[in-house]
């Protein structure tokens, strides 16, 4: 948003000074962002757990013979094969395929929005405003995706978002007055950018404590794959110089697919034994 009134008049290397203010506040976020309570169980911080566990329950406080222990009921070697366990082959599966529709949609959208709008023969500042709409939908769509994720439960919610990126996706290329382009641009982003950050909690709701970075890696890392293909295939279809119609319609293929295989993971979430969450419990000491 700043860029679209800034670049005019300053030129575009000052955004990238402002862009670097927020890396100022890593410090602040180290030192507060508390850690999960599973995580400092395991280290031994019992104190630190007890205040965090004081605080999320108002059950009786733990007398001082008790220890605070986690139960994870499927620990073992966090290694690659350890994801395709315990019947998870064909979520993790899915899992990967909607991380890279994703993450190819994210970065196809961010880095050629713009410029396939001004192809089309939109203004400059207004083929700009399109890129804002479709990021700060990604931050509502973020907010809202997981109040709704936790009203209905996440999978549900990430499927409905993937047909709704679908279509809005797929109507971007007609020609529709400008309101209406920047609601579909906005929708967009909600669900395909919000979508995103949905599919990290879809990881952490999958796989147990012990093998829970394994696969958060594993799926991030296929989905930066996405994010390299992404904006090649903008490229690609640029060259090409196809009607705006068909270049959105092409674009809206991934949302396709992630839309397939998110529900098929809902489905096969429902009808297999889900995996048990890490539980708190107390030994005496």
């Amino acid at each position: 948003g700043l860029g679209i009134w800034m670049i005019p008049t300053v030129g575009w290397r000052p955004m990238f000074w402002i862009a670097a203010i927020p890396l100022l506040f890593l410090p602040l976020i180290w030192w507060k962002l508390p850690e999960s309570l599973g995580f400092l169980i395991k280290r031994g911080e019992q104190d630190k757990a007890r205040a965090v566990l004081a605080r999320l329950t108002a059950s009786a406080p733990l007398a001082p013979q008790q220890t605070l222990v986690v139960a994870d009921s499927k620990g073992g070697k966090a290694s690659l094969p350890e994801l395709f366990r315990h019947g998870r082959s064909l979520q993790t599966l899915m899992l990967w395929t909607a991380f890279f529709c994703c993450l190819l949609l994210v970065f196809l959208l961010s880095s050629w929005l713009p410029k396939v709008m001004q192809e089309a023969g939109y203004a400059e500042r207004a083929s700009l405003l399109t890129l804002f709409s479709l990021n700060f939908g990604g931050m509502i769509g973020a907010i809202l995706g997981g109040w709704l994720g936790d009203r209905f439960g996440l999978p549900k919610v990430v499927v409905a978002f993937f047909i709704a990126a679908t279509v809005s996706i797929a109507l971007i290329g007609y020609s529709l007055p400008v309101a209406a382009l920047f609601t579909l641009v906005f929708i967009a982003g909600a669900t395909v950018i919000g979508t995103q950050i949905l599919l990290y909690a879809s990881v952490a709701q999958l796989y147990d404590l012990s093998v829970r970075s394994t696969g958060l890696g594993w799926a991030s890392g296929v989905g930066r794959i996405g994010a390299i293909v992404g904006p090649t295939l903008g490229g690609v279809l640029l060259a090409k110089e196809l009607p705006l119609q068909q270049n959105f319609l092409i674009f809206a293929i991934p949302a396709l697919v992630a839309t397939i295989a998110t529900l098929v993971y809902a489905i096969s979430m429902r009808g297999a034994a889900r995996t048990q969450p890490a539980v708190v419990a107390t030994a005496q000491s």
